[in-house]
Formats: structure tokens, sequence, C-alpha cells
């Protein structure tokens, strides 16, 4: 699914040195490369503040805790999409209402975000699945005529922007109130470890998230809020230093093998390619098709006797997890959710896909229909 040794290969001087300078400095907790990551970070996004974290879902933790809300207040996500942002919103006593997506795009279906707010709702976080954004610019009217903040979800699509009706365009995670992402190593921006970041454009906010990331601490041993232990390695600030300058290259190569699949899969009735919105550009950390013969599992099966790696992104929605069972939610209450779960498959998408290596993918899925 991913070929990571291939894509460090051509960077191994400049990711060698990069670590040994770590390690012969002795630096390995908040040295400068974090700093140094989060200023170039910050400057590829446009947005002033970067408080690079341990992980993704300590990403979104510490975004929840920074908006002061209280045991019981409501948090909006999709039901469709890995468990991290509904956990964090459930571990810290915060109420999980979970809405279905769109069957085109995989993001919140806008609708039902709207008949979801209450007078409890303080947050909405849309996840945006697979490389390309939720309709953002109708999220954020909602949110100013309910007073909601907005936590943005781009672990799998940092570097996609969005274009706005007026003409101006900002970059996924800079657009609501918080953005958050993941530097796990199968990202589009990934490090060797775990890794994390959270930005924004308010500087009250990102002074109370940089403190509650470091146990609630401005001034060392002066703990001022409730907070945690969450930073980012400086060996992998400094891996991330040198791959963010191949982050713009890394999402040209996915889109082109995008467009290699597009091309040989668009014809075959029971495969539906990934549909993009007009209005977000798409990075493909995922390249999910639809298989909508009710032969997903078949498929998959087959592929994998020709050593062709697939994955489920996502194999049960949260409402049909044991962790989120609720009496407000039964099977058929989410119906695009429950619907995709059973289609959806995820091709090999990387940044060293060659036309070889697709040609034998796309064939053998021809061969599977075709036998």
């Amino acid at each position: 699914m991913v070929d990571l040794r291939g894509q460090h290969e051509k960077i191994q001087h400049e990711l060698n040195s990069s670590i040994l300078k770590v390690i012969h400095s002795g630096a390995y907790i908040n040295g400068p490369e974090v700093l140094s990551f989060a200023n170039k970070l910050g400057a590829y996004l446009d947005i002033e503040h970067v408080i690079p974290c341990a992980n993704g879902t300590d990403a979104l933790q510490i975004a929840l805790m920074s908006l002061d809300l209280k045991p019981g207040d409501e948090v909006i996500t999709a039901t469709f999409t890995y468990v991290a942002s509904a956990e964090v919103i459930s571990l810290l006593g915060l109420k999980v209402v979970l809405v279905d997506i769109d069957p085109d795009f995989f993001g919140l279906d806008i609708d039902q975000v709207k008949s979801a707010i209450t007078s409890k709702t303080k947050a909405i976080i849309p996840v945006h699945l697979y490389g390309q954004g939720v309709h953002m610019e109708t999220l954020l009217s909602l949110a100013s005529e309910y007073d909601l903040a907005i936590i943005e979800d781009t672990a799998q699509s940092i570097g996609a922007s969005y274009n706005f009706t007026n003409g101006s365009m900002k970059m996924l995670g800079t657009i609501g109130t918080i953005g958050c992402t993941s530097f796990f190593p199968s990202k589009n921006l990934g490090c060797m470890g775990d890794g994390g970041a959270i930005f924004t454009k308010d500087a009250l906010l990102a002074e109370k998230i940089r403190m509650i990331s470091n146990h609630g601490q401005k001034v060392k041993y002066h703990h001022d809020l409730i907070g945690c232990n969450s930073r980012l390695d400086t060996i992998q600030a400094a891996i991330l230093e040198v791959k963010i300058k191949y982050l713009d290259s890394y999402n040209i190569s996915r889109q082109k093998a995008a467009t290699f699949y597009d091309e040989a899969l668009n014809r075959l009735e029971s495969i539906q390619i990934p549909k993009r919105r007009n209005e977000s550009s798409h990075v493909f950390h995922q390249y999910t098709i639809r298989v909508l013969d009710g032969s997903r599992d078949s498929l998959a099966k087959f592929l994998k006797k020709a050593d062709i790696p697939t994955m489920i992104y996502y194999p049960i929605p949260l409402h049909s997890q044991k962790a989120f069972v609720s009496d407000r939610y039964s099977f058929g209450t989410f119906p695009i959710s429950e619907k995709l779960s059973n289609e959806v498959l995820s091709l090999p998408m990387h940044t060293e896909l060659d036309d070889h290596t697709q040609s034998y993918i796309v064939n053998s899925i021809k061969e599977f229909y075709t036998k």
C-alpha cells in the first residue's frame, strides 16, 4: 500500500544528515529543529501559529481542550471515519453527535449537521477524508450562524487547498478555528514514528494550546492549566523538515497515479472511481473506489492472491462500533455510511507508484471482472 523505503532512498543523504545532527547535538527533546519545522509548516500553510505535538490524536484532543468545553457539551463529527475524532470527544466527557456523509465526496452531510445542532452544540469536527476537503464554505456559514468552533482534521489531506466563491484560496486546516494533522509514516507528509501538529490563526488560542501540550505551563514549574505532555520528538521534526520540501512533489505524484487509475477503471460498470469537489484539490492520501455490485470482498481476495494489497477504510461506521453504541443510533440510522462500509476499497497509493506497477494492478482488476 505504501513504499516508504523507495521514497526515503531518494533523499537518504539529507535524512541521514538531519538525524545525525540531532544525535550529535544531544537536544532530543524540544531541540531547535522542532521550532524550525513548525515555522516551515506555518509558511507552507500560510498560517501564523503551528504547535507540533506527539500525534494526530493528541492534536484533536488538545484542540478540544483549548475550547473550554464542559462535560455534556456536544461535538458533531462523521460516523464514517477513523475512530480518533470521536474518541477524543468521549475522553473529555463531551457528547459525540454523529452524522452521515455524502456518498460522492465522503465529507460531512451538511444538512444533517444543521439538523443535529442543539443548544448544547459547541463544535464540529469535519474530517477531510482520503485527501480532499469537506464543503467548508457552507460549514463556515453554519458555524457562524450558531457560534460554533470548527476543528479541521487534515490527517489525510495535508497540502490540499480550498477555493472560495469569492476567488480566495486557503489550505485545508487553516479555514476553521483550529486545524489538526498527523505525521504518521504513511501520511502524505509522514515522519519515521508518531507525530502531529495543531495550527490556528488566533494568537491567544495558540498560546493556550502550547500551554496545554506542555503540562499547562508557560513558565517552567508554573502550571496555570490542566494540560498533558505531547511533543514532537526532535529527530522526527528533523525528518519532517527535510520532507516538507518535497510535499508538493509527493502530492503531484499521487495525483498522477490517481489519473492513471481513473483512465484505466472509469469504464468498468461495477467500479465508481473517486469523485472530486470543484472547490477542493485532492491530494489522494487514499485512492478509494466504490465496488457497486457487491463483489468488494471477493475482489480484494482476488487481488491479494495476485500480491496486490488493498485496504478498507472503513469497514465499520462509528455508530456500529461497540465503544459508541447508543440508543440514539440503530442500523439504518446512517444508510450512506452503512452502504459505503460494504463498498469502499482503497488501492495502493504512494509516491513511488510507476506505470508498470499500476498496469499490473488495473489489469488484475479487469481480469477479475472478465474471468
